[in-house]
């Protein structure tokens, strides 16, 4: 069991890290930074190479809400989830803190900011309502996890699962960040909005209600339609 914790600390230390760090540290650099597309391409990248790295250990979730959505399907122990879930936000605030320390070194630090943290109103990108920001992460969340348990399901050949994963997880991004910033993610939410400026931790309640409802819903669509037992 503490190595399937740590696996998922690990995991989702490398998820904000990689994903977040993205956004504040490349996204939006004159003329070389690598803006909306390049931060949903290291998202997925985070998730793609940690599932290979620790997968096998784990089942590689870094998602609080993928693990409800698993257990739910009936493909994960219920008794781990309130586990990998504190390990998932541990892991979450341990990559903010090493990110925070490398933002705090820049030259002219004055703040964080935002620190890639996800809003609705005010705090949306491009000014999207609560309603807009709630319903997007929902629906996000169930087509994540019916990827993930479409991927991993007996029917798929072995070993290409991270990939669809991965690449499932850049799309989402892509639809989403403008919105919200993309969560479907309660830790990855957490563990940035502890550093940020602004209403991130008064707007995180949505961050965790959303991808939760999600999850049960993708993982419920799945039971329906899959013939596995």
């Amino acid at each position: 069991m503490m190595n399937k914790l740590m696996a998922e600390f690990v995991g989702t230390f490398w998820l904000v890290l990689g994903g977040c760090g993205s956004a504040v540290l490349a996204a939006g650099v004159a003329d070389v930074g690598i803006g909306w597309l390049g931060v949903s391409l290291a998202f997925g990248l985070t998730v793609l190479t940690m599932a290979y790295a620790v997968g096998g250990i784990s089942g590689g979730h870094f998602n609080p809400a993928v693990t409800l959505g698993l257990v739910i399907a009936g493909r994960h122990d219920a008794k781990e989830l309130l586990p990998y879930w504190v390990a998932q936000v541990l892991g979450a605030i341990g990559g903010a803190v090493v990110l925070y320390l490398i933002v705090s070194g820049g030259e002219g630090f004055t703040g964080v900011g935002g620190f890639a943290t996800n809003g609705y109103g005010e705090a949306s990108p491009q000014g999207y309502s609560m309603m807009s920001g709630l319903i997007i992460e929902v629906v996000m969340t169930a087509f994540f996890l019916i990827i993930i348990l479409g991927a991993t399901s007996s029917g798929v050949p072995a070993g290409f699962a991270p990939i669809a994963i991965g690449l499932g997880l850049t799309l989402i991004h892509l639809v989403t960040i403008p919105v919200t910033n993309t969560s479907v993610n309660p830790a990855r939410s957490t563990g940035v909005a502890l550093f940020a400026e602004g209403p991130a931790l008064s707007q995180l309640w949505l961050f965790w209600v959303a991808p939760l409802i999600g999850a049960a819903i993708g993982a419920a669509i799945w039971k329906v339609m899959s013939s596995e037992d």
